[in-house]
């Protein structure tokens, strides 16, 4: 079986960024973007414009097309013989043999072999959950009226009434930040039914701001996410006005395979590496927002996918080097 230089498992920005970064090195790279059940569950499938990245305005899907662009002409382009672009596969095993070799099982139950793997399989925000279902919040999801990321969408709240979705400590200051950054004219924290779990310093500065806590559970939203109009959530007591809301409930990590591979992991799941994205398993290179310790953000996983494409082609280079030598 062929054994390729570089596996790359995920296509966000990351797993993109990797994949260009390995072809134009001159490396094999295999691209495994996931299936589109991968796809439905990550970030990049749901965000549209971005508008803290310079060229992103236009799209529709503002991290899946333009990614789409880049990989076409990978895939088109002169060094096209480097580029395996797995369409629609996703790797649900990974193992490391002795010779330090990786062998990747995708959902189709078809082998692959690499000497080194990128892995970018990110995270996603957890939703919450109102009758039971997703549904009704996923809808005003990622189109400027129910977002995630503060760093992002923060400049999205300038003079709009806000709810933040989250009873943590860590939803909290989400809110915090955005009123000291915007003044934000009215800030309501909904608990949707979850104990409030705010530290003193939160809830002093919540209480200095004049913000509203509800904690009874969400029963409805009100708005016509079509036309982007979010007017109110419903409880049942309360009807909280807000023309756009943040989630502030965590995020999944999708460190499935780093697990299989025993990498190190930190508390929240996220893997340890170095500052090259090099975890502790020899071989095995982590970018973008599966990387403990950096911003979740689209620049970010750039520069970090291009550390690890970078060091995987010196060490490529260097046994080369040191392999020409010997038999000389």
């Amino acid at each position: 079986m062929k054994i390729y230089d570089v596996a790359v498992i995920g296509g966000g920005s990351a797993g993109v960024m990797a994949a260009i970064r390995t072809v134009l090195n001159n490396d094999e790279c295999l691209l495994f973007p996931g299936t589109p059940l991968n796809k439905k569950r990550s970030r990049a499938f749901w965000v549209s414009a971005v508008e803290n990245m310079p060229a992103h305005l236009s799209y529709k899907k503002g991290i899946e097309e333009p990614n789409k662009i880049s990989l076409d002409w990978l895939a088109q382009g002169p060094f096209s013989s480097k580029f395996n672009w797995q369409k629609n596969r996703g790797i649900i095993k990974i193992s490391k043999a002795a010779d330090g070799i990786f062998t990747l099982v995708d959902d189709k139950e078809f082998q692959y072999k690499a000497r080194y793997v990128i892995l970018c399989t990110g995270v996603m925000d957890v939703q919450p959950h109102i009758n039971g279902s997703i549904n009704p919040i996923f809808q005003y999801a990622n189109i400027q009226l129910v977002d995630y990321c503060l760093r992002c969408d923060g400049h999205h709240v300038l003079g709009k009434k806000v709810a933040i979705l989250g009873h943590t400590t860590g939803a909290a200051w989400v809110g915090i930040m955005l009123h000291e950054r915007y003044d934000v004219p009215l800030m309501t924290v909904l608990t949707n039914g979850e104990e409030a779990q705010f530290d003193q310093e939160a809830t002093d500065l919540m209480n200095r701001y004049g913000f509203k806590i509800v904690t009874e559970k969400i029963e409805g939203i009100i708005g016509d996410a079509k036309n982007k109009k979010l007017e109110s959530f419903k409880t049942t007591n309360h009807t909280i006005y807000a023309d756009y809301a943040f989630v502030g409930l965590g995020m999944i990590v999708y460190n499935e395979l780093a697990k299989m591979l025993e990498a190190n992991i930190d508390q929240r799941g996220f893997v340890i590496t170095d500052a090259k994205g090099k975890t502790s398993v020899d071989g095995l290179y982590v970018a973008g927002d599966l990387r403990a310790n950096v911003k979740k953000q689209i620049y970010t996983a750039w520069d970090t996918a291009v550390d690890s494409a970078d060091e995987i082609n010196m060490l490529i280079r260097r046994k080369k080097r040191i392999e020409s030598s010997f038999l000389s």
